[in-house]
């Protein structure tokens, strides 16, 4: 039977290589300029943008209230996890669009959002087959029931009380708040911009 240490490097090397691709779309931004989108529309982007990690933090923390250190140990199938296999990763996602619009540049956005997408689909079939392995039947029962990623919300079950682990939620919160890092980042590169020390090369919508 698998064990939860193999779980938690598969975990590991997906943040790895997440933040490898993230830090790849941030060069590339550095070297892009755009003109497209007048003051106000850059401005109502990144606003937007700020609102989406809001909401990918605050749904990642509630999700952590759920699964915090029960995903080896038993199938999560109540509040979030009843509606999708991997809420988790679906507030990811809205956090990948958030940092991307802080570009101010739809097509950094997309990219942003495909990054996310490619790293945490290769993963959660990874996880999948763990915990196949894991659980056996019960969890292919789950899966018949609860989509993997777009929400069934019609599925919703809840339990009465929960059991929180207060360290996995502060842990939670503290991993989310790196997706504002994006915020200062990108204003810096603009500002870097504005003085003329960085040269855009590409131009992107």
């Amino acid at each position: 039977m698998p064990d939860a240490q193999s779980l938690h490097t598969l975990q590991l090397i997906r943040k790895g290589v997440l933040a490898v691709g993230i830090l790849a779309v941030v060069i590339l931004a550095v070297f892009t300029g755009e003109r497209l989108w007048s003051d106000a529309v850059h401005a109502g982007f990144r606003a937007a943008g700020l609102v989406m990690i809001g909401i990918a933090i605050v749904g990642r923390a509630w999700c952590s209230l759920y699964i915090g250190g029960r995903k080896a140990a038993e199938i999560v199938d109540r509040g979030p996890y009843s509606v999708t296999r991997n809420p988790l990763y679906l507030f990811s996602f809205i956090a990948a669009l958030g940092m991307g619009l802080q570009t101010g540049s739809l097509v950094l956005a997309g990219l942003f959002v495909l990054v996310a997408v490619g790293v945490f689909f290769a993963t959660v079939k990874r996880e999948e087959a763990w915990l196949q392995a894991r659980f056996g039947e019960a969890y292919s029962e789950y899966r018949r029931r609860t989509p993997r990623f777009w929400p069934r919300l019609s599925a919703w079950r809840d339990l009465e009380t929960l059991q929180i682990r207060p360290d996995r939620f502060v842990m939670t919160l503290k991993d989310g708040s790196v997706f504002l890092l994006a915020v200062p980042i990108f204003a810096f590169v603009a500002w870097l911009q504005s003085k003329g020390w960085v040269n855009a090369v590409i131009t992107l919508p």
